[in-house]
Formats: structure tokens, C-alpha cells, sequence
């Protein structure tokens, strides 16, 4: 028959519970397969007992939430899982800091460098828009932008992931 039970009913628990069963849905489950399987071999030989008892055990568990979808059940509080997917204190606290040095390198540029930078990159003008506000050439609007690209993301350097 089969040599480790209690190792192979762990087994199948563990897959069962990979597979979002709850503890007692997976020892459950477990034993109906191996009813299933004491049943099955008093008229048959398995020739794979811990591979029927697995398959059986999975076939099951997906039987079982066919039937509780059909029926709409609810969840169990304690069955649910609930991610936080909040930001970490440390996530936040990182992103604040690396705001306030992209605030530094933006003071440092200078004034019309970072007015033509900010109309293209956050108001998303483009260059011919900026040139006419500005009443300079595209040529200008590119040399500004590239000016300050440079001086952003050589201050900024170490401080994005």
C-alpha cells in the first residue's frame, strides 16, 4: 500500500492549502480522498497510490468550489486573505525625500530653464507651444530642456531605484 501516510496526508494538505483550501477544507478533503481510495481499491489495484490520492484530493477540492460557486457562498472572514496595499512607512518616506531633492535640483536651475521644463514635462506642452509662449526658438525650447535634463539627472543620480 502506501509507506508514509502521515507524510503524503501532508502533502496533499499543503497543495490543498496552495490551492487557497483552509485547514480544516484541506482535512477534509484529504480524507474524503482517501475514502474514495480505500473504495476504489477493493475493486481495482492502484498502481500510483499517492498519485490517486493527490489527483483525487485536487478534483475534490475543485468539485467542492464548483458546488459553493453555484450556490454563492460567502468567504469566511478568517478564509479571506487582505492585502494592505497601502505604501510602506519606508516607501513613503523615500519618495518624500526624493521629492524634496527633485525640488533642490529644480531651484538650482535656472528660472526660464526650469519654466520650459516644467511646460513640457508636467503641463506636457509641446516644444513649438513652449517657443511661442516664450517667444524664443524651438532650437532654444530643445537647448533649455536638454540643460535641464542633464543638470536633473545629475543631481538626482542614486536617488531613483
Amino acid at each position: 500500500m502506501i509507506d508514509d501516510l502521515p507524510r503524503l496526508f501532508a502533502k496533499i494538505r499543503a497543495t490543498l492549502r496552495r490551492h487557497g483550501r483552509s485547514s480544516h477544507e484541506a482535512e477534509d478533503l484529504v480524507h474524503d480522498a482517501f475514502v474514495k481510495f480505500a473504495v476504489y481499491e477493493k475493486e481495482k489495484v492502484v498502481e500510483k497510490p499517492e498519485a490517486f490520492l493527490m489527483a483525487t484530493a485536487i478534483n475534490l477540492s475543485k468539485d467542492r468550489y464548483r458546488a459553493e460557486a453555484r450556490r454563492g457562498e460567502d468567504a469566511l472572514v478568517e478564509d479571506a486573505v487582505i492585502m494592505d496595499t497601502a505604501p510602506s512607512i519606508e516607501d513613503v518616506t523615500l519618495s518624500r525625500e526624493r521629492v524634496a531633492r527633485l525640488e533642490a535640483c529644480l531651484a538650482r536651475l535656472p528660472q526660464k530653464t526650469c519654466d520650459i521644463f516644467l511646460a513640457h514635462r508636467i503641463e506636457g506642452l509641446r516644444y513649438q507651444e513652449i517657443a511661442r509662449i516664450h517667444g524664443i526658438s524651438v532650437s532654444s525650447v530643445e537647448k533649455h530642456i536638454a540643460k535641464a535634463l542633464l543638470m536633473v539627472s545629475n543631481d538626482m543620480e542614486g536617488w531613483w531605484p
